[in-house]
């Protein structure tokens, strides 16, 4: 496995055609990026995984400064999963002069959920994929369904810029317990590591009452969800069950059963959790 920092270098190692398998992450890794390193792999191509830590996504507020760099760890990790070539450009490689032509996703879609709590996030994302798409001209590229939002918003753009390439989606990896990896997760404490689990406990709760009916508003469930949560001294930004092709509030979820996302975004103490469950 090689090491690339430059689109030059990446470039040359591809030989000019860019067809391959791109898993795109801003390190840090965990089980969760190898597996969509493996699924990326098994289509037969050589595997691209970038890492780039994207401050166009990052508001003022949050954890840009913060977030784990760890180049060395992250190499150790993606060569045994089946990774080819490892592109990691630093900010002057990507954004050699301020970005000022961005991705403007659809605000139907990107700006509810994630993109109400976090302004200009999607924009952000969607500007750095199609950068980095551009950079790495791949054949088909793997996003987790963990980040359930971006999957969606980043399938969209594909589709409207009629991109020649397949959006694949991989599973959400849990830890033994049932908490969603995630690299935010080593924010947490012993006490707050345990604590995490109250989150897709309150999502399979949402998801049970929701499918179950009985005439209770949809919107009460989520309140009902949002304050047990808050009762154990999160901060939830929302709980919320929505239909998986377009994230809106289903009609009548017990009769649209199959087709539903129930999704939760919520801070235990200064770490910003998220997860979704389909139902």
């Amino acid at each position: 496995m090689k090491i690339v920092h430059t689109t030059a270098a990446l470039r040359a190692e591809l030989g000019g055609a860019g067809r391959c398998a791109f898993v795109p992450t801003m390190g840090n890794l965990h089980e969760g990026h190898l597996a969509l390193v493996r699924q990326a792999r098994a289509h037969g191509l050589p595997v691209v995984a970038s890492i780039f830590v994207n401050r166009l996504q990052f508001a003022p507020h949050e954890d840009f400064d913060r977030y784990p760099r760890t180049l060395a760890r992250d190499a150790e990790l993606l060569g045994p999963a089946g990774c080819d070539l490892v592109f990691a450009p630093d900010e002057a490689e990507l954004y050699p002069r301020p970005q000022t032509f961005k991705v403007q996703p659809d605000p139907a879609l990107a700006d509810i959920l994630e993109g109400a709590f976090r302004p200009g996030f999607f924009t952000g994302v969607c500007t750095v994929v199609m950068k980095l798409f551009a950079c790495v001209q791949p054949a088909v590229a793997v996003f987790g369904r963990k980040d359930y939002q971006q999957l969606m918003v980043v399938r969209r753009m594909a589709e409207q810029f009629a991109l020649p390439l397949r959006i694949e989606a991989g599973d959400t990896v849990r830890a033994a317990d049932g908490l969603a990896l995630s690299s935010r997760n080593g924010y947490l404490d012993a006490a707050q590591r345990a604590e995490a689990l109250a989150l897709p406990q309150a999502l399979q709760a949402l998801a049970r009452a929701a499918l179950a009916g009985g005439g209770t508003d949809l919107a009460a469930l989520e309140a009902q969800a949002m304050a047990g949560l808050a009762a154990r001294g999160w901060q939830p930004d929302y709980l919320c069950v929505r239909r998986r092709a377009d994230l809106q509030p289903p009609v009548d979820a017990a009769r649209e059963a199959g087709a539903l996302v129930v999704l939760g975004a919520a801070r235990l103490g200064s770490t910003r959790l998220i997860d979704n469950v389909e139902v």
